[in-house]
């Protein structure tokens, strides 16, 4: 199944709209407002929103969970559970690609990616543009 007119969500560009000390604020809360505007499926997966909300609560704080889980989640109308099968090939990529800061998150972001035909990210991370996706900003 090919997914016309979805981005990607990654948890950098996440981070970035919502924290307004990230050197990529501004750039994040520009493209985070064109997404909004735009006639385009967010997606996501449920690891991207584990990573999300256990960095959100680290740097922000809890009240910056809640703010999260209030006003940002439900824009994002569609998530995706990653299941054992994904997860695996994800692991096999980490283990593989042989770069050290090359995630588990990173990787199943990929697969999935790569399962439904999503061939734009929103997202400040160097490896989905090395993996050939097109990344936005």
């Amino acid at each position: 199944m090919e997914w016309v007119n979805t981005t990607f969500i990654d948890t950098s560009a996440l981070i970035a709209v919502l924290n307004q000390n990230d050197q990529f604020h501004h750039s994040a809360d520009h493209q985070w407002k064109k997404l909004l505007h735009s006639k385009h499926n967010l997606m996501t997966t449920n690891y991207i929103m584990v990573e999300t909300l256990s960095l959100i609560q680290n740097r922000l704080g809890l009240e910056a969970v809640r703010a999260f889980l209030e006003d940002v989640q439900p824009i994002l109308n569609i998530m995706i559970w990653v299941d054992d099968t994904v997860h695996r090939a994800g692991m096999s990529a980490v283990l593989t690609g042989g770069k050290r800061h090359l995630s588990l998150v990173d990787c199943v972001s990929f697969e999935i990616m790569r399962q439904n035909g999503i061939k734009e990210v929103f997202t400040f991370d160097r490896h989905f543009k090395e993996e050939g996706f097109k990344c936005i900003p």
